[in-house]
């Protein structure tokens, strides 16, 4: 019996080369990161991608692709207007969502885990933890001061520790994400 290898988010097209894929790949995770929908991350990837290779005939770097992906999100964000000012001192952390269908044991609860989130602290919890850049790198990308992105990175830690101490009936899968979001 053959198992199915999960397939890459963008099909592999004959002419396209392995580094466009990767490309591609990082802005998905990226978007994922931002928008916390599959669907939405598609579709701001793909009119990043689509944007930037009408302007300048193809996508250059990640760092141009990434900053497509954030400005794009940006705009759909004013759109909706669902930009969402929260206090810093909240009085109760959010709970934690029930466990995601799709996607039982570790990756489901990391997912709800990171759906409590401010999109602003994914996006810093995913350059810093994910692609390993400094706060200072991360202040250049999304035009914010090095202590501001450090700040987020340190509320986004302490909200999801919280967050998984009030977790009723911890299974053997979020004690396993305890221990990991406690080595931040």
């Amino acid at each position: 019996m053959r198992t199915k290898k999960s397939a890459p988010f963008f099909p592999t097209l004959p002419d396209e080369t392995a580094t466009e894929r990767d490309l591609l790949q990082a802005g998905y995770r990226y978007a994922l990161s931002l928008t916390h929908q599959a669907e939405d991350a598609e579709d701001c990837v793909q009119e990043a991608w689509l944007n930037l290779s009408r302007r300048y005939g193809r996508v250059e770097s990640r760092a141009v692709l990434f900053t497509a992906v954030r400005n794009l999100f940006i705009d759909q964000c004013r759109r909706k207007k669902i930009i969402h000012f929260e206090s810093i001192d909240q009085p109760e952390p959010p709970t934690l969502p029930a466990q995601v269908a799709e996607e039982p044991g570790l990756a489901g609860d990391m997912a709800a885990l990171l759906g409590t989130l401010r999109p602003a602290e994914r996006e810093a919890i995913f350059l810093h933890y994910y692609e390993g850049r400094t706060a200072e790198e991360i202040g250049q990308l999304t035009g914010q001061p090095r202590g501001t992105v450090l700040s987020l990175l340190h509320r986004a830690v302490a909200r999801m520790r919280e967050t998984l101490s009030r977790a009723p009936g911890l299974g053997i899968c979020n004690h396993l994400l305890g221990l990991f979001v406690s080595f931040f």
